[in-house]
């Protein structure tokens, strides 16, 4: 009676409702998507779902699911927006959500979650029993893929990545925008990132605390609480868990942040004694640029290096001062008659010292456990394309000679004003708004450090975008 009580208990409703833009509303999309294309597939092609060893039924949930933990082998038929695999079992009116597989996968999974009012269950990943010709597992660098939730796709050819991510903008302009049909914009091809491993800048693993550490006895005593008798693990969650699994290195980070977790791993240990609870360890990449000809740098970092970070090899890169007028002619970041910087990458690990950011011509600081894009090899390209296209080219429609010039910028949710600033020299005017009152504080001190006199940042939602902005002209201003 008590496991049948379990499973009724476990083929029960959900106990929330879906929040509006959660993970969990998107995958329902896309599992809706789904069960309607293949019903239909069923209606017009049913030999197709034949092919594919599934019943095709119009019961609206599976009368017999099966039980929690048991294994089952899934046919995978798409990839979610979330990066997980969607596929079939036994019929084509319930899905299965398999971590770690591709369209075409032939997978081993265990059942955890099952929720049959929205027809989807949630499993474990366990193996490939048949690999879909997209499936390339020599591309996997990682000894922890497939177990760490951190990277879902390295075994998709980085080419079949991008289209997914286009793929998943279409998607969201279908399932969230509310527009119709015909006034869905056509999306380009995602720009690719010069580095697909090596590239982030800012990693957060962390360590759980001792058994006890947050019981109501142990909040309320904390000196009788025990310490650690052994290092725990230290790292990053298990997919689809609570748990920290070990995590000696992280590929995709940057070489700077990789040293750093290697000797903030080897600190922990040395210092585990200190430790009550559990911690999170704060990892983020700064740079330090020195000019090789004998001149004064054009700006001077804040703060040294950090204590205890090893220097590593210098990396030489030129760079050029930026011409800070308004400029149309010039889009991109890179300017004549360069000056040779020696560059120097380290690692901090106190949140609220800066990390210094360099952007072309560009220097950003921000406080290191704050938002800033973690890709810093992409951000030239990035910063570029924006500038290309952030104006009306001369031989768009609206571009005739009665048009107004396009003088001001709006930029919502600008942070720490990094489009605020790279725009900057196309714009008499630019206002940038954010509601967080430190990333406007870090805007306005990134303004004054770039020698940027036309930018000013305000502390406001941005709905209120109109309110701050009310004494511009409309057809002079873009957002």
């Amino acid at each position: 009676m008590a496991k049948r009580k379990r499973q009724q208990d476990y083929h029960t409703k959900r106990m929330k409702a879906v929040q509006e833009g959660s993970n969990e509303q998107v995958l329902l999309a896309d599992i809706r998507d789904l069960l309607h294309k293949t019903r239909d597939l069923s209606v017009h092609n049913p030999q197709e779902v034949e092919d594919h060893n599934l019943e095709s039924t119009d019961v609206e949930a599976p009368s017999d699911p099966p039980e929690r933990f048991s294994e089952i082998e899934v046919q995978i038929s798409s990839l979610s927006s979330l990066g997980d695999g969607l596929g079939f079992s036994s019929t084509t009116d319930h899905v299965y959500v398999v971590p770690f597989t591709l369209p075409g996968d032939v997978a081993k999974a265990k059942v955890v979650t099952h929720l049959a009012e929205d027809h989807y269950t949630l499993t474990d990943f366990i193996s490939v029993l048949k690999p879909s010709p997209q499936r390339n597992d020599d591309l996997v660098r990682c000894p922890y893929f497939a177990k760490c939730s951190g990277c879902q796709l390295q075994m998709l050819s980085y080419e079949d990545q991008l289209a997914h991510k286009r793929e998943i903008v279409e998607k969201a302009y279908r399932n969230f925008s509310s527009l119709t049909p015909e006034m869905i914009p056509v999306i380009g091809d995602t720009i690719g990132s010069p580095m697909q491993y090596g590239y982030r800048t800012k990693i957060t693993p962390h360590f759980d605390g001792p058994p006890g550490c947050m019981s109501r006895k142990a909040r309320k005593n904390p000196s009788e609480q025990e310490g650690f008798k052994e290092v725990p693990p230290i790292g990053f969650m298990i997919k689809g868990t609570r748990k920290t699994m070990d995590i000696e290195d992280c590929p995709i980070a940057t070489d700077a942040v990789r040293d750093g977790l290697r000797r903030e791993r080897k600190r922990v240990g040395e210092e585990i004694s200190k430790y009550k609870r559990g911690a999170t360890i704060l990892l983020r990449e700064t740079t330090t640029r020195t000019p090789i000809r004998s001149q004064p740098p054009a700006i001077n970092d804040p703060h040294p290096a950090p204590n205890g970070a090893e220097t590593p090899s210098p990396i030489h890169l030129t760079t050029q001062p930026a011409n800070l007028q308004q400029d149309t002619s010039n889009n991109n970041l890179d300017f004549p008659n360069p000056t040779t910087y020696t560059e120097t990458k380290t690692y901090i690990t106190d949140q609220n010292a800066l990390s210094t950011e360099r952007i072309g011509p560009y220097t950003f600081l921000n406080p290191a456990g704050s938002f800033f894009q973690n890709n810093n090899s992409i951000l030239p390209t990035f910063t570029s394309y924006i500038r290309t296209h952030i104006l009306p080219p001369t031989s768009s429609p609206i571009h005739v000679e009665e048009t107004k010039p396009i003088n001001h910028l709006i930029d919502a949710y600008s942070g720490s004003g990094l489009f605020t600033i790279t725009l900057s020299p196309l714009f008499k005017s630019c206002l940038g708004i954010d509601i967080a009152p430190s990333s406007i504080a870090s805007a306005r001190k990134n303004a004054t450090l770039n020698n940027i006199g036309n930018a000013t940042f305000v502390a406001a939602d941005a709905s209120q975008i109109f309110a701050q902005a009310g004494h511009l002209d409309a057809d002079e201003t873009v957002v």
